[in-house]
């Protein structure tokens, strides 16, 4: 009897921690260092975060073109300066987190994406990235690498009157969908054969391989699920930036939906990026949902709806903002500053008026409201057509929402990209990390 008592209990432990054990990965864009004024990020502004955090890591390495080694993105900074190790040393004081140090995410040379897929087309190659990206994960204290590979991403929707989508449904019949990688089946299977690689190199000193799914990225066609899995301990899905500004500037959308809107791509949302991995083969908690701590902004004219309701026409990308300095990218901080508040200083005309979920309904399931389309705010252009914005992002109640859509479908936690684009500095509300707080404590 003693003995199923102790057997029940062991059970139970497991089972406990098991559910009370979910992940909350940061991304640290380490150059946000660079930024002038309020947006400058140094490392003291870290530590707040860590509380929140099972996992950080740290953008970015990236691919030597020559040579395919893994190598620092900013060598006087991350190695010369010692930032890799002031950053793993935060183990220390933190003994749970896990540090790990990325490779790609965006952040590479945007006119060497090629050798990505280079790369991965020779075992020599693969092998002189799989030693040194071992040599300094360990060199350096870090927990493991995570795969931000920039493969190819997706067309954006086109916008097409009548007539054109007409000639374009008719083209793709007789000729079909155009591809950017004739390779893509090859470069399928020689990405699992790159992670299998990596994860046998590191096996034996227990280290992590996780996979960064960046935003707009096929999953159809780049990850074989099945395959791909085993050799992976987590995969962060970025389910955001499906409309941006640089894919999309005639066209202002909900940058970072949860559910699939009326008439667009059905796989441009959270919920279906995550079925789709779990319908293929991946366990549930595995797959970390992603999303974003800043807004994508857009120029508002005369054409755009004048409710601000999207979809509608825009001009391209809004101002950069005092903070992050570039255009159509406004970090939290920059976006509730804009908001109609007691607090704003910008005075009157100069606020954008901001627009709640408008789809929220109550989900049984979630035992919560569920937004399923997401916040946004926005100012119409005066009679001289300036100062026009409309602004969609995550706030504080959306992340809450999607981490409370990660418990309820059973994943394995939430993502933050990035921590150093939430108001690490307390400017809008006193709390420092709002979105990163909120999302934390509805797991």
């Amino acid at each position: 009897m003693l003995r199923f008592i102790l057997l029940t209990t062991a059970l139970l432990a497991v089972f406990s921690y098991t559910k009370a054990d979910p992940k909350v990965v940061c991304y640290y864009n380490s150059r946000a260092s660079l930024r002038d004024g309020q947006g400058k990020f140094d490392l003291q502004f870290i530590e707040p975060a860590l509380q929140f955090c099972t996992h950080l890591i740290y953008k970015s390495a990236r691919i030597n073109a020559d040579t395919f080694k893994l190598v620092a993105q900013d060598e006087k900074f991350d190695i010369t300066q010692d930032n890799y190790r002031k950053v793993t040393d935060l183990k220390r004081r933190y003994p749970g987190l896990r540090v790990l140090l990325s490779v790609g995410n965006n952040d590479d040379d945007p006119e060497q994406k090629e050798k990505y897929l280079t790369l991965l087309e020779s075992v020599d190659n693969r092998l002189a990235f799989v030693n040194s990206a071992h040599m300094i994960v360990k060199s350096y204290g870090f927990d493991g690498l995570d795969l931000g590979w920039e493969f190819p991403t997706t067309k954006p929707k086109k916008i097409r009157g009548a007539f054109g989508s007409f000639f374009h449904s008719i083209k793709k019949k007789i000729v079909g969908d155009s591809k950017k990688d004739e390779k893509e089946e090859e470069h399928k299977e020689q990405f699992t054969a790159l992670t299998r690689e990596i994860k046998n190199a590191f096996r034996h000193d227990g280290l992590l391989v996780t996979l960064t799914v960046l935003p707009n990225v096929n999953s159809t066609v780049y990850y074989d699920t099945r395959n791909l899995i085993q050799h992976l301990d987590l995969v962060n899905l970025l389910a955001f930036d499906f409309y941006n500004p640089t894919r999309n500037p005639k066209e202002a959308d909900y940058p970072a939906p949860l559910y699939h809107l009326y008439d667009r791509k059905i796989d441009e949302n959270g919920d279906y990026q995550v079925r789709h991995w779990i319908d293929t083969g991946a366990p549930a908690n595995k797959i970390i949902l992603g999303l974003p701590s800043y807004g994508r902004a857009w120029k508002m004219t005369e054409d755009s709806a004048i409710s601000g309701v999207p979809p509608f026409t825009v001009d391209g990308a809004a101002d950069e903002g005092p903070y992050t300095k570039v255009a159509g990218l406004l970090s939290y901080p920059e976006v509730c500053a804009k908001l109609a508040n007691p607090n704003n200083l910008q005075g009157a005309g100069t606020h954008l008026r901001k627009v709640g979920d408008p789809t929220k309904r109550y989900d049984w399931k979630v035992n919560d409201v569920d937004k399923r389309f997401g916040t946004y705010a926005f100012r119409l252009p005066d009679e001289n057509e300036e100062g026009g914005i409309w602004v969609g992002y995550e706030d504080p109640d959306t992340a809450g929402n999607k981490a409370a859509y990660a418990r309820a479908k059973g994943l394995g936690g939430i993502a933050v990209y990035d921590i150093t684009l939430d108001d690490f500095r307390g400017l809008c509300s006193g709390d420092k990390y709002p979105v990163l707080r909120a999302a934390k404590f509805r797991l």
